[in-house]
């Protein structure tokens, strides 16, 4: 039997276990980063951006903004009550799409104990209304309820439905399904079950999730009326269509404070909501009275409560407003069987496949811009590190001041500086995408774990070095997933550019609708769904890879 010959030294001792390997990163790490440069090198050549026709674009968008000033606004009144048109398009949209999402929700979580059919039938709903954006649903309204804010407040319902639905459906199945099974032993039937537990518990969260879609709702009806849907967006297409751009100017202006003061608001409310409890308390909507069987009545339960009944006041005149007649809904009926029997069969062409195509180019190739700007400008913006407070509060103030412009306008302003085409939704959306891509970046740079950067500098590493060994590997599943999530808005986004020359589908989409072509609007339709659908599956499993 042969012998292992060991050292005098080493005799008698175990052996030293071989070092472990280091974890492998996922594929996705680089995969997903490789097949976003290649269609980004494909996007640079297809659009023809050139360091000389960047430069040559700007000069021309200077002179066109030179044209602008002195801003002006035009008729106070009227302005004024196309703002208030604009924002009950938003409360009565976002109000119906979120009592329609509530029954939706519950039929599409993996909780539902009903049909399957039932199951399947909510969750295509939801994926086929989140799928198209809302301007692609104004235009089909209309078509059919005709000019006005009720073709808007439903463009806004439907698209809504599908994003609050998602977000419902993901709250109901992470709920506990103990206080479910106990209250179903008593014999309730599943409406009872599902008002007294899951509803209950997830009625917060809720809350928070539809002030949030108000606040991005408010930012996109006040462009639907360039499509003839109402709101201050009327305005503006008017002003643009007759060259009176002082007035276009002004009416940005108008749009952007708007929405800044929109989404102070929104965040207050939201924090109200959300953040009622105590760092030893759980949060709760009805906090114990004097006795434990009797809820109590305290001052932030008053004022949620106050709240709750403005907001449905405010939902009731915003749908009262509408001037939805029945009459105009017979009408509309009419309208809506036309064209859905029109869809039938869908046609679609090597046009279409080439619109679709340009939209997907024109997205991505901007995420990578944004993404990149995005980050350089995240980075500045965290305090720990670049400590440089003045330069980080101001580059937040620019991005939220970027952000409150809807990408739409952007690239209105940008056709009528360099004519129609691709180029000008591509600055569209990389300004855009900048602005997400920064917001999103920064706030995953504050979260981080400051522990790894402060240990690497007190051994000597400079600013680079510390980011690129402390921050970095913390950072990374952060930044595939939100730059995941900038080139999923942006792919809806590019959608619609089109309407207004941008490139992209939305020009085909919106000619096939003005010429009632609805076979055509059916393949375009269809065609939208499944690349919005197929992208957001890619980054669904992308993010499961490496988060």
């Amino acid at each position: 039997m042969p012998t292992t010959l060991t050292s005098p030294g080493t005799r008698g001792r175990t052996p030293a276990p071989a070092p472990a390997r280091p974890p492998r990163a996922p594929a996705a790490t680089w995969v997903i980063p490789l097949i976003l440069g290649a269609v980004t090198v494909l996007g640079l050549w297809w659009i023809d951006v050139r360091p000389a026709a960047i430069a040559a674009g700007f000069e021309d968008i200077t002179r066109l903004l030179g044209r602008m000033f002195p801003a002006t606004t035009g008729p106070v009144p009227e302005l004024a009550a196309l703002v208030v048109e604009t924002l009950q398009i938003a409360i009565a949209g976002t109000g119906i799409a979120a009592l329609v999402s509530i029954p939706l929700a519950a039929g599409a979580a993996n909780t539902f104990t009903g049909p399957r059919w039932v199951q399947w039938l909510c969750r295509t709903l939801i994926v086929v209304s989140r799928a198209v954006p809302s301007l692609v649903f104004a235009i089909i309204f209309v078509r059919i309820f005709g000019l006005g804010p009720a073709a808007g407040a439903l463009a806004i319902a439907f698209h809504s439905v599908g994003m609050i639905g998602k977000m419902m459906t993901d709250v109901f199945e992470e709920i506990s399904a103990s206080p479910r099974e106990a209250v179903n032993a008593t014999g309730a039937n599943r409406f009872q079950v599902f008002v007294a537990t899951t509803f209950t518990q997830a009625l917060p969260q809720m809350t928070s999730f539809v002030l949030y879609r108000l606040d991005i709702n408010i930012r996109a009806s006040s462009v639907l009326g360039l499509v003839g849907a109402g709101g201050i967006g009327v305005a503006l297409q008017r002003s643009i269509g007759s060259l009176d751009y002082p007035r276009a100017a002004g009416i940005i202006a108008v749009i952007i404070v708007l929405l800044l003061v929109l989404e102070l608001i929104s965040n207050l409310v939201q924090r109200a909501v959300s953040e009622h409890a105590g760092d030893t308390q759980h949060s709760m909507a009805f906090p114990p009275g004097k006795e434990l069987s009797t809820p109590g009545w305290s001052a932030p339960r008053v004022g949620r409560s106050a709240g709750l009944l403005a907001g449905v006041v405010l939902f009731l005149l915003s749908l009262s407003a509408l001037s939805i007649s029945p009459d105009r809904l017979a009408r509309g009926w009419e309208n809506a069987v036309a064209m859905l029997t029109g869809f039938v069969p869908p046609v679609f062409t090597a046009e279409i496949a080439l619109g679709l195509f340009e939209s997907l180019v024109m997205a991505f190739t901007a995420t990578t811009f944004g993404v990149l700007i995005g980050l350089v400008i995240a980075v500045f913006s965290t305090e720990h590190l670049v400590r440089v407070p003045v330069l980080g509060w101001a580059l937040r103030g620019v991005i939220v001041v970027v952000r409150g412009v809807p990408d739409i306008v952007y690239a209105i302003v940008f056709v009528a500086a360099l004519g129609l085409g691709p180029f000008a939704g591509f600055l569209a959306l990389a300004i855009s995408c900048t602005a997400l891509a920064s917001k999103f970046f920064t706030d995953a740079l504050q979260n981080i774990d400051p522990g790894p950067i402060r240990a690497l500098e007190a051994v000597g590493a400079g600013r680079l070095q510390a980011f690129v060994a402390g921050a970095w590997p913390q950072f990374v599943p952060s930044f595939i997933g939100n730059s995941l999530f900038t080139a999923d808005l942006a792919l809806r986004e590019s959608a619609v550019l089109g309407i207004v020359g941008a490139g992209g589908i939305g020009f085909l989409l919106h000619e096939s609708v003005t010429s009632i072509d609805y076979q055509t609007t059916a393949g375009i339709l269809i065609g939208l769904i499944v690349v919005v659908v197929a992208v957001e599956q890619m980054a669904r499993w992308a993010r499961r890879k490496v988060i």
